[in-house]
């Protein structure tokens, strides 16, 4: 303890009434080689017409301006780069942070235009990787000579507690259909305003919707079960979720069973660049390897040369039509005690017999030992680095959309690292 009769200390205490004038611009905010800049560079290279065709404001006609599709394309490539995967978040650091402050250069976002744009141009985001990847074959950062396949299990924004059987779905869609109606009839009611009425129509519309949707995918499980069960009465009645109708429940990679999407991604060993991507809510990859070549070839104009992939691919129809192709095919041969998994057998095809023999030579299995450092790598990095560690949106189409918005930000960091290391 001090001397009572010492002086207080002197001390500089906050003042936060105090008016502090700070003067500056945005292109004064950021050093040179920051990421947003390269992003911004990138974005500016693009092609974006698709993305301008669908604004409606032209000319001297009546409306409010469209926000420019480049900042927003630019904002969400820097944001799903840095991890940041829901719009309302996004919303804050376009007000907060310096780097998201310079993207948006001064151009008004809210959270509703942010999560619009973000799931509504599938069809551009596609084309949009595509323009990456031409732009890079022809820069040569990028071969097709070697590409990986896998899956990526990701988890849907719906949980386990809302599937449910058939007739609870019709249960709850008739008392849905009761709501539109009684929400039809407040809609007089004087103390509510406009805008309220909107919002409640709105959601009471959505949720007949999603039991509607959820009806028609429940007979889809149930088709997909009888085929599995030679149409045999399986033991558990199938379910499905209320509020994301197109999410399955699927193993996980940590061996737990939750409803989820599988995404399929495509990557190229040179670069470690992705070069296809797809979505699907089957928890098994038989039979997505082929139609990946294909989206491939369309993307690029050619087809790989070698392709790698996981035992969950190699079924008899994936090695025969690669080889229709002219693809050759890595993949693990399934092992049999007593038998050599390598050696052809009687009924093979001539692409199976040559497969096997294949994957048994030192050089083949050396090739494929390297899959799981592309595949493996990338897939761990989009789940723990952006945003697919869980989807915040719901349906395959806007999963797709979230999983594309991953890729282009990914292959444009590789882009930025690749460029600056020639």
């Amino acid at each position: 303890m001090g001397d009572s009769n010492s002086p207080a200390p002197r001390l500089v205490t906050a003042d936060r009434k105090q008016i502090q004038l700070r003067p500056y611009d945005l292109e004064s905010i950021l050093p040179p080689d920051h990421r947003a800049r390269a992003v911004w560079a990138i974005v500016e290279r693009l092609e974006l017409s698709a993305f301008y065709d669908r604004i409606k404001a032209r000319g001297s006609e009546p409306g409010r301006s469209a926000t420019d599709p480049k900042v927003l394309v630019a904002l969400w490539l820097y944001a799903t780069a840095e991890g940041v995967g829901a719009a309302r978040e996004l919303e804050r650091l376009c007000g907060e942070h310096r780097a998201y402050q310079w993207l948006r250069g001064g151009v008004p976002v809210n959270y509703h235009t942010l999560s619009d744009f973000r799931v509504q141009h599938g069809a551009a985001l596609d084309e949009l990787l595509t323009q990456v990847l031409a732009v890079l074959l022809s820069e040569k950062l990028i071969s097709l000579k070697r590409v990986s396949q896998d899956g990526l299990r990701v988890r849907a924004s719906a949980g386990a507690e809302s599937f449910r059987r058939r007739k609870r779905l019709k249960d709850y869609l008739k008392m849905a259909r009761r709501q539109v109606e009684a929400v039809k009839r407040d809609a007089e009611d004087a103390e509510l305003t406009a805008r309220q009425r909107a919002a409640a129509q709105r959601v009471a519309r959505q949720r007949v919707e999603r039991l509607e949707r959820a009806l028609v995918e429940l007979g889809k499980v149930e088709t997909a079960r009888s085929q599995q069960t030679g149409g045999k009465k399986a033991k558990s009645e199938p379910r499905a979720s209320m509020t994301d109708p197109e999410a399955r429940k699927m193993r996980m990679g940590d061996g737990g069973f939750r409803p989820g999407y599988n995404v399929q991604l495509a990557t190229e060993t040179k670069s470690n660049m992705i070069v296809g991507v797809a979505v699907t809510n089957s928890g098994t990859d038989q039979g997505e390897a082929l139609p990946m070549i294909e989206q491939i070839e369309k993307r690029t104009g050619d087809r790989p040369e070698e392709y790698l992939v996981d035992g969950g691919y190699t079924g008899k129809a994936t090695v025969e039509g690669a080889s229709e192709l002219g693809v050759t095919l890595y993949g693990p041969v399934v092992e049999r005690w007593g038998q050599d998994p390598f050696a052809p057998k009687l009924t093979d095809s001539v692409a199976l017999a040559e497969w096997r023999k294949r994957m048994g030579t030192t050089q083949a299995q050396e090739i494929y030992r390297d899959r799981a450092q592309y595949s493996e790598r990338v897939n761990a990095d989009v789940k723990t680095q952006r945003t697919l560690d869980r989807m915040l949106v719901r349906g395959t189409n806007k999963v797709l959309c979230v999983a594309l918005w991953n890729a282009l930000a990914y292959n444009i960091l590789r882009w930025i690292t690749l460029a600056t290391s020639v």
